[in-house]
């Protein structure tokens, strides 16, 4: 496989609320980037919803990092990638070494809906 690819993850802030509370805050100023290289990204899978009022299209990509890198990635963040915003679906997997528990790479998949 090819490694030869970056991603930008996009990781949300947090504010505290009028209630007291601490939420999650997607604001441009609170969140925070991580540039993420050798990565290979491959479409994993299109589905296309149409009604009478709109036709929804999910795409996604699967996300590999190349052996012996770990990013920090995790569920809630988001991903910058070819000029588009994308979410990860689901846990991110992290692959350990062989014997050892020291990780050998991670994957992910992550999906853009729109319409």
């Amino acid at each position: 496989m090819m490694f030869n690819q970056s991603a930008v993850r996009v990781r949300a802030g947090t504010r505290t609320d009028r209630g007291g509370n601490t939420v999650t805050d997607w604001s441009p100023g609170a969140v925070s980037r991580l540039t993420v290289t050798g990565l290979n990204i491959q479409p994993a899978s299109q589905t296309e919803t149409a009604d009478e009022q709109r036709t929804a299209v999910v795409t996604g990509y699967k996300v590999q990092s190349a052996a012996g890198a770990a990013p920090d990635v995790k569920a809630a963040d988001r991903i910058e990638w070819a000029g588009l915003l994308y979410e990860v679906q689901g846990e991110v997997g992290r692959w350990p070494q062989l014997f050892t528990d020291a990780p050998h790479h991670i994957e992910f998949v992550m999906v853009r809906a729109t319409g």
